[in-house]
């Protein structure tokens, strides 16, 4: 058997199955060995926010970023057609209240920026918050971000989306099996922390988040963020809100306090959402590189082998892009990844 696998991804996280996709799509025969399943990490969670960096201090993780949220529609409608199963993407926008004077006029600054920056395919404007009638985050200096770049996507749908277009395409997905051919590890956190081990020293580790799914119809309505929180309506008549941000945790999965001050903060910042009763609490924990990029490329400890790791709240909306850059390098042998993005950067 070991002639009939290419390559094998281990971790069928979003950075894995986005590897194991393109490399599919390219011919390669894929397996991908994931103990746990698929999206059984992070990739399973509720938000699914695939929101921009602002258009300012252009930089290689924003341009990246950029080109692979751009990417994404065709992306998704595309695992939609060959898996059967609807990832709920939309490039449905977002809003952003801004609190004075002073945040309108950055705010208008950064749409001039947005216009070069993205190339005239999505717009960053300052629009009146009545414009966005009930479905407006409360703004103390009445106006607001639009911006048109900004999409949804429900991770867990998605991850089991691309799963399930992977094996259409040909490639396995097992519990357990023999990593053959070239190997990718996309091993979620618990990667980074014993890649951490071996090195002597921190080069990653995992942050928890928690979020809860809350009962309220708003499909196509655009995202919000307001109060360091995204709250993100999805097609099937929820709407979902997060997350923490927690270095030091005891109990990955566990929800909590903090959540429900999270519920709280979302009920206040968008009235609307008051009385929506929850119906999930979600906690995980997302892989964070040192440099706070994805970790892309070559792997630092075995070789002939490659890592794709830390897309630590990003990993959604720069898998489409990532998974591209992938399969140049491990098929191909071509690395055009940007120097930011590779292990060398947080060793």
């Amino acid at each position: 058997m070991k002639a009939m696998v290419d390559v094998t991804v281990l971790g069928a996280g979003i950075f894995g199955l986005s590897v194991a996709y393109a490399c599919a799509m390219r011919g390669a025969r894929v397996r991908v060995i994931d103990p746990n399943g698929v999206g059984s990490g992070s990739s399973g969670g509720l938000v699914g926010a695939l929101a921009p960096h602002v258009p300012e201090n252009w930089n290689d993780k924003k341009a990246f970023q950029f080109e692979s949220l751009i990417m994404a529609e065709a992306f998704w409608r595309e695992v939609a057609e060959k898996s059967g199963h609807d990832p709920g993407y939309l490039r449905s926008g977002r809003l952003q209240p801004l609190p004075d004077e002073r945040a309108v006029e950055l705010a208008r600054a950064r749409g001039e920026n947005a216009k070069a920056l993205w190339q005239g395919k999505a717009e960053w404007r300052v629009i009146p918050a009545s414009d966005a009638g009930s479905w407006a985050p409360m703004s103390p200096s009445g106006w607001l971000v639009h911006d048109t770049l900004t999409a949804r996507l429900h991770p867990r749908k998605a991850s089991q989306a691309l799963g399930a277009a992977v094996e259409a395409l040909g490639g396995e997905i097992l519990a357990k099996g023999e990593a053959v051919g070239r190997v990718v590890h996309a091993t979620g956190w618990q990667g980074m922390v014993e890649l951490s081990e071996a090195l002597g020293k921190t080069v990653g580790n995992g942050v928890k988040g928690q979020a809860a799914l809350l009962r309220y119809e708003a499909a196509d309505a655009p995202q919000l963020f307001a109060d360091a929180l995204h709250i993100v309506p999805h097609a099937d008549g929820t709407v979902a809100i997060g997350s923490t941000s927690e270095r030091e945790f005891d109990a990955p999965e566990v929800t909590d306090a903090l959540l429900d001050d999270v519920i709280l903060r979302a009920r206040a910042a968008f009235p609307v959402l008051a009385d929506a009763p929850v119906i999930e609490r979600w906690a995980g924990v997302r892989p964070r590189a040192k440099s706070r990029a994805p970790m892309l490329g070559a792997h630092p400890l075995f070789e002939d082998a490659f890592i794709a790791n830390g897309g630590f709240k990003i990993g959604f909306g720069m898998a489409p892009k990532a998974g591209e850059m992938m399969a140049d390098l491990v098929l191909e042998g071509r690395d055009t990844i940007p120097e930011g993005f590779r292990p060398e950067a947080s060793l």
